[in-house]
């Protein structure tokens, strides 16, 4: 994740460059997207390129077909950003704090009551063994 104050194509290339830091899969990795400008811009499709995940888009303006995304923003701002905050660096910490919960301690009911992150280790392992 980047919080941004701008929805620039750069804003969202450091966000993808944060998430392939932590990089798992070494193949096969898809990123999925709306149609929006800073997703189809040539300096984040380039970022993509250049990291060997293949680019995949919404075929309109369709909103069921970025229901997960969409799924997941709702959570972050129905259930963790309670209040409005004062600053961007407030923003930033909390936000950060919330997808950490997420992650590491929210057992989700579609992943057997486990969190993202215990799914997430365990294909990476997974992986790595086969």
């Amino acid at each position: 994740h980047h919080l941004s104050t701008d929805m620039k194509a750069e804003s969202v290339v450091k966000a993808l460059k944060m998430a392939v830091k932590d990089k798992r899969y070494s193949a096969n990795a898809v990123h999925h997207s709306d149609r929006g400008s800073q997703y189809c811009s040539a300096v984040y499709q380039d970022e993509l390129q250049a990291n060997h995940i293949q680019s995949s888009m919404t075929d309109g303006y369709d909103c069921y077909q970025n229901a997960l995304a969409e799924r997941v923003n709702g959570i972050l701002k129905q259930e963790f950003l309670l209040y409005r905050c004062k600053t961007l660096e407030e923003l930033k910490r909390l936000v950060r704090e919330s997808i950490a919960i997420y992650n590491e301690m929210r057992p989700h009911l579609s992943l057997d009551m486990e969190t993202p992150n215990q799914v997430h280790n365990r294909k990476g392992q997974l992986l790595e063994l086969a």
